[in-house]
Order: C-alpha cells, then sequence, then structure tokens
C-alpha cells in the first residue's frame, strides 16, 4: 500500500510540474525583464503587486533577467531577490545580458577592439554565469563603433570581413569561453535580430555563431511597415524559418515586441506568425511594456466583425499582456495539429546580401517561402534572388539543377549581376534602361503604373509567360520561361519598389503562384497581402492583412476531396480546378474551394 500511495504521489508531482512546464499547446511564453526592473525586485511588495496584475492576464512560463544594460550591472541582491521569487512563483528563469555601452541618444555598442573594453565585455559573462544556469543575449551583441582604435584595427579590410571576424572572436573568447570556465553548466545563447539581411556588415555572423553558443533565438518583431525598418509581417514567419534551417534544433524562440504598434491586430499578427513558422517558445520584450495599456486608438476599424483577433477578448483596460494572451490562446487551441513547415525554396548563402526582403514581399504576395542556406537540389524549384549570387558556384547548379529536369526562378536582379556567366544556359540582355507599365495583357492591368528594368531576350529561345506592355506598342517579359535540356529557368520582373508587388492584378499573381509552386498542393488566387503557411500533415493557414473582406480561391491538389476548419469544425466541398497550363511540366489534376477571409483574419485547414 504504502509503495503504491508513492507511485500515486510520484504521478501526481509529475503530473502537476508538467503543468507548470507550459500553459500552452506545444510553446512556451516568457518574458524579458531588463536591468532596470530587475533592480527594483528587492522590494518583495512592489514586485508582488506587478506579477499579480500581469499573471492575471496573462499566462507565463518562464523570465529572463538581465544582469547588464547600458554600461550599468544589476545589484546581485537583486538577482537573487528576482530568482528567489520566481522560484516560489514555480516560474522556469534564465539571465539576461545586453551589451550596451552608455550611448549618445542612439544605441552604443561595445568596442570589442580595446583592452578595456574586452576585458568589460567578459567581466558581465563571468558575472551572468555566476547566477544563472542559461544566459541569453539580447541582440545588441554587434559592432558599429568606428573609433580610432578599430579604424587601425580594421586596416585594409573591409569593415564586414573585419567586423566577422572581430565578433567570432568576441563570441567565443570574451564570452562562451569566460562563462563557461565560471559555471560549466552555463547555456550561452544569442538573440539574432530581425534585420538579418544586414547581418554580416556589423558582425553577425549566423553560421560561425550558431556553432559558437549553445543556441540562438530570432528576432520576430515585424512592428508596422511604416516603421523606421520597413518589414513586412511575414517577416515574423520566414526569419523562424530561415534561422531553423541555418541552425536545425538550436532555435528556441522568437521574440516579439511592441514597438511602433500602429494597431492591436498588428502585434497579435507578430505573435501568431512566429507560431506558425513553429517555434517552441515566445519572449515578450519587456516586463514594462507587458503592463503598458492598450489604447483605443489601437482598435481597428474591422473589430466586432468577428476577426480572428477580438479586441473585446482582451477584457477592460487593456494591456500588452491581455493582447498577447488573446494571440497566445487563439494558436494554442491548433498549434500541436500542424505539421512541419513547407513552401517554395529560396536559397540564400549565409552572409548574403541583395534583393533586401524580397522573399517577405513574395510571402505577402501569397507564395509560401521557406529560405534555406544551402543550395536545395532535392526540391523541384528552387527560387533565387540576389543574394545567391554569393555563391561563386552558383550557375553550376543552376545549370545541374536543370539537367536534372527540374526549375529555377531567378530575379531580374540576380540575372543582372550573373548574365555573363548565365550565358552558357540562356542569353538574356538586362542593364540600366527601365520601363514604365500597368499593362500585362491578358492578365489584366495594374491601378498605377510601375518601373520595372528592361529584359531582353531572342525570340525562339525563350518565350514571354507575362507581359508587361507599355502604351500597346512596347512589351517586355514581367515573366520569362526558357528551356535548358529537360528544364525550365523562368526569369521573374521584379517591380524597382517592391511595394509595386501588392499592386500586381491577381491574375498575374495567380499565374506567378502557379509557376512557383511545384513543390506544395495548395495556392491562392486572389489579391496581394493574403499568405499561405503550407505543413507537410495536409494542413495549411491562409492569411489576410488586407483591411476589407476579401473573397479567394484556394487550389488544393487532388487528395483533397473535401477541406476541413480545423478552427470550427466545418466542412468545405471542392469544385475541379482549371488545370494549370505551364510548358514542360507535368499538371497535377486539383479542386478548388471558395473561401472569405475577414480582414487581419486567418482560417486553418485540413485535407
Amino acid at each position: 500500500m504504502k509503495k503504491l500511495l508513492c507511485i500515486v504521489f510520484t504521478m501526481l508531482l509529475t503530473l502537476s510540474f508538467s503543468l507548470k512546464a507550459g500553459h500552452y499547446d506545444g510553446f512556451k511564453v516568457s518574458i524579458y525583464i531588463t536591468a532596470n526592473d530587475v533592480s527594483k525586485m528587492t522590494n518583495t511588495h512592489w514586485i508582488d503587486s506587478v506579477w499579480a496584475s500581469i499573471t492575471s492576464r496573462l499566462k507565463v512560463d518562464k523570465v529572463y533577467i538581465e544582469s547588464h544594460r547600458d554600461g550599468r550591472y544589476t545589484n546581485e541582491d537583486a538577482l537573487i531577490a528576482a530568482k528567489k521569487f520566481f522560484t516560489s512563483k514555480g516560474v522556469e528563469f534564465g539571465g539576461g545580458i545586453t551589451y550596451t555601452a552608455p550611448g549618445d541618444g542612439r544605441w552604443a555598442t561595445f568596442c570589442y577592439v580595446t583592452p578595456e573594453e574586452r576585458a568589460e565585455v567578459k567581466k558581465i559573462a563571468e558575472f551572468t554565469a555566476k547566477h544563472f544556469d542559461e544566459i541569453l543575449l539580447d541582440d545588441f551583441f554587434f559592432n558599429s563603433c568606428k573609433c580610432e582604435a578599430c579604424t587601425a584595427a580594421k586596416g585594409d579590410k573591409s569593415w564586414t570581413d573585419f567586423r566577422l571576424e572581430l565578433m567570432n572572436d568576441a563570441a567565443k573568447n570574451l564570452v562562451v569561453g569566460p562563462a563557461k570556465a565560471v559555471n560549466p553548466k552555463a547555456k550561452v545563447i544569442v538573440k539574432f535580430p530581425n534585420w538579418y539581411e544586414h547581418f554580416p556588415a556589423l558582425g553577425f555572423d549566423l553560421g560561425t555563431e550558431s556553432k559558437i553558443f549553445d543556441g540562438i533565438w530570432t528576432g520576430t518583431e515585424s512592428r508596422s511597415p511604416d516603421n523606421d525598418q520597413h518589414l513586412q509581417t511575414y517577416l515574423s514567419y520566414e526569419i523562424i524559418r530561415y534561422f531553423n534551417n541555418i541552425a536545425p534544433g538550436k532555435n528556441g524562440g522568437g521574440w516579439i515586441d511592441a514597438g511602433g504598434m500602429k494597431y492591436a491586430d498588428l502585434y497579435a499578427e507578430q505573435a501568431w506568425l512566429t507560431l506558425f513558422g513553429k517555434t517552441p517558445e515566445c519572449v515578450l520584450f519587456e516586463f514594462g511594456s507587458v503592463q503598458r495599456p492598450v489604447f483605443p486608438a489601437a482598435k481597428g476599424a474591422w473589430q466586432g466583425t468577428g476577426t480572428s483577433f477580438d479586441w473585446d477578448k482582451m477584457g477592460p483596460n487593456p494591456t500588452i499582456g491581455s493582447l498577447a494572451s488573446v494571440a497566445f490562446e487563439t494558436v494554442s487551441k491548433f498549434y500541436s495539429k500542424l505539421g512541419n513547415p513547407v513552401g517554395i525554396k529560396s536559397y540564400k548563402p549565409i552572409n548574403s546580401v541583395g534583393d533586401d526582403n524580397l522573399q517577405h514581399f513574395l510571402g505577402m504576395a501569397g507564395l509560401p517561402i521557406e529560405m534555406v542556406p544551402e543550395f536545395p537540389s532535392d526540391a523541384e524549384l528552387v527560387l533565387l534572388t540576389e543574394q545567391a549570387a554569393y555563391d561563386k558556384a552558383l550557375v553550376s547548379k543552376i545549370k545541374k539543377q536543370l539537367k536534372a529536369g527540374k526549375e529555377v526562378i531567378i530575379t531580374t536582379r540576380l540575372l543582372q549581376v550573373i548574365q555573363k556567366e548565365l550565358g552558357d544556359i540562356i542569353e538574356l540582355r538586362i542593364d540600366d534602361r527601365k520601363a514604365f507599365v500597368s499593362d500585362f495583357g491578358r492578365f489584366g492591368k495594374s491601378k498605377e503604373k510601375m518601373l520595372i528594368p528592361q529584359m531582353l531576350y531572342f525570340t525562339n529561345d525563350a518565350w514571354e509567360d507575362i507581359p508587361a506592355i507599355d502604351k500597346g506598342v512596347q512589351g517586355w517579359a514581367f515573366l520569362l520561361q526558357a528551356r535548358y535540356e529537360d528544364g525550365s529557368l523562368w526569369v521573374l520582373t521584379v517591380p524597382d519598389s517592391y511595394a509595386d508587388i501588392y499592386e500586381l492584378p491577381p491574375p498575374v499573381l495567380n499565374r506567378i503562384r502557379t509557376v512557383a509552386g511545384a513543390d506544395v498542393d495548395v495556392r491562392i488566387e486572389g489579391p496581394a497581402k493574403v499568405s499561405v503557411f503550407a505543413y507537410d500533415n495536409r494542413t495549411f493557414i491562409v492569411e489576410s492583412f488586407l483591411d476589407e473582406p476579401v473573397d479567394i480561391k484556394l487550389i488544393v491538389n487532388n487528395a483533397a476531396n473535401g477541406l476541413t476548419d480545423v478552427q470550427d469544425g466545418s466542412k468545405l466541398s471542392p469544385a475541379t480546378a482549371q488545370p494549370a497550363r505551364i510548358w514542360l511540366r507535368d499538371t497535377k489534376p486539383s479542386n478548388s474551394f471558395n473561401i472569405t477571409l475577414k480582414p487581419h483574419s486567418f482560417r486553418v485547414f485540413k485535407y
């Protein structure tokens, strides 16, 4: 009997622990606490009151307790008090470091060159490792210093090469090594920011640092597209996917914040797209912001119409914490039913630059993108932007892909960079001349003209798939197809302003989605600012970022005899879709489903 009671007690204890380990189905929610708030935690009345307020609105699984920011250390008494408090609440915790120095109103990084500042970087790592077995670096572990010591140390190297070497050395010898020397159990994690297109110029080396550090985190803060970074919401999904593919199994979570929040839905979108990318944890930046009120000005005009984010669910006097809670509870209901994300493979070599953030605009235009750091020779179709030119063996890889009877899509900007080397496959001409067009022939017209590069080709050596016509008398290929042995090379014209991608007529976008979707079982027909997130277990999500309801058509392969809405259990019956005719490609039978999406809303389907 005594043995049985022990077994029951152990089972109950295990169940209790598992419930505490995660309040949500399949992922955890954390809060990052900056040094300023940690320093207040010796005041037990203050922290009890604030924590009770936060957790009355938001379920929290873990916190990160910061030891340093802006040249100031957190008092050890405060660190100890914070750890004791969260232990008493059954909340997991780790440490945090922000490597910023006192600045001039803008963020000031450490120098990483002078002996004095190198010693300080090392000291911060050692100090933090004394208190924590897990340490998360906020995303300021880069170098923007151009002091006299830095310019002298750089010598004849480019700033990019100099900083990559400098920060890889700092990661290994000033942070990870010293932390583990003090605490062999210490796990040191670097959070990479959202501006990954520009990493190498500031010393962030995704490839090398993801190996030096025990883990990585992902900045998924897409904010508002008119914010100074001009990031598209799709980034919150795609950056998770790219970092997962760079460091499989080491990407611990996504990092979201309320900066630049014009309306509440945008924050919710940032949170759930992070989760659509299948991250195991979301951290909210930061403790103070979570308590911040959400004012009525952030309420979208579409609220009250049954949208995915429901303002009223936040309750009275809403805060960022209650806003986050609504977003997380919404996704928690189906998160574990999603498989592994799949999409159109787009090759971005590590530390490459070019066609900045284009994949996010294409994702917002309805192409499910899966960026990868290695050339995906296993894919039936590969999408290549200017970034791919970083790979000096690129053309030979393109040729091998085509010889295998597969397809490659390149952008006009990439063509401009590699057109001479590409000449062995196809002779195309592109220079600095532009065209101002709105007419796409049988594919319709855009409301306004857009500036595009002029791509010239030889008749019958390549074929215009989508035209771009000027005044009815002059034209260029907006989408071009060329044959090489058994494969197809496509060239996609990209407008000079990526914003014009959203202005393309739906038939133009539909054709591009059809051509690019060789490896994905689902695509949409309709306007831009509607995205697809596909998974390998016959589930997918379709989301609208438009301010008005939108009717779209879902085209799904013929295994889809019907669709089930995962959220409400309703069923959709199919109609046979018109076959997509693409030269040199076998046409897959497919079925179509008509749906309406509410503003800033998504639907989840299984087939």
